[in-house]
């Protein structure tokens, strides 16, 4: 089963926004997906998206029977902030001894909220620029000192051992690119069997352009193909 963490900056974003890119996923892969309505800035801020993440993973895990589900094949996703939070989830999974996740989804994820990757400056004119993340954050943080709490930015998580195998996909024209490469060489420096893909034209939140884009639609085939 996959436990589906939405995007939209920690701002924005709810269930019937992405309700077609879980049911790509869920036909896809052939699995179980519940979708996470968790709280949304600037009512909720910092670190209330992880604890309902957490939480609700925590409840699908304990509850697995009922949604007709298997609990030893546990997987965690999400896109962009939802990403952020399926990585984030990962770690403290890990930390806590529970529940046990078996694989990280992570699509163009927010990894570094500090944006002193290289793509923050250099991807800055497509879907996503460097002043919708400080608009997003400053909504979504409670002060600076949030942007190198793990928590926040799982880039800075001091120990990668023992986390989950990950598929990470990036967005070549995407501001969050590098910082998603960044993770993905982090947890495999780690010994985490880690599969890393960056879909060529692709710009940020291209999941929400497969009716248009036909190379989005193919991406989103194989994210699905590869999570199952």
């Amino acid at each position: 089963m996959l436990v589906y963490y939405h995007s939209g900056g920690f701002v924005i974003g709810d269930l019937e926004s992405h309700d077609g890119v879980y049911r790509l996923l869920t036909n896809g892969a052939g699995c179980v997906t519940v979708a996470v309505d968790y709280r949304l800035a600037p009512e909720a801020k910092f670190p209330a998206a992880v604890d309902d993440c957490y939480a609700a993973t925590r409840w699908v895990s304990e509850n697995a029977a009922q949604l007709n589900a298997d609990p030893n094949r546990l997987a965690v996703g999400g896109d962009s902030a939802g990403g952020n939070l399926a990585a984030v989830i990962s770690i403290l999974a890990r930390d806590r001894k529970t529940p046990k996740i078996r694989f990280q989804l992570l699509i163009y994820p927010a990894t570094d909220i500090t944006c002193s990757a290289p793509s923050h400056k250099t991807n800055t004119e497509y879907i996503l620029t460097p002043a919708d993340i400080r608009w997003f954050m400053g909504h979504y943080l409670r002060s600076d000192d949030d942007k190198r709490n793990p928590l926040a930015s799982p880039l800075f998580t001091a120990s990668f051992n023992g986390l989950p195998p990950a598929l990470i996909i990036a967005a070549e024209h995407d501001t969050l690119r590098d910082e998603a490469e960044a993770y993905a060489e982090r947890l495999t420096i780690a010994g985490v069997a880690t599969r890393y893909i960056c879909a060529a034209g692709m710009v940020h939140g291209f999941l929400q352009m497969r009716g248009i884009v036909p190379d989005a639609q193919i991406a989103t085939e194989e994210i699905a193909r590869a999570l199952g």
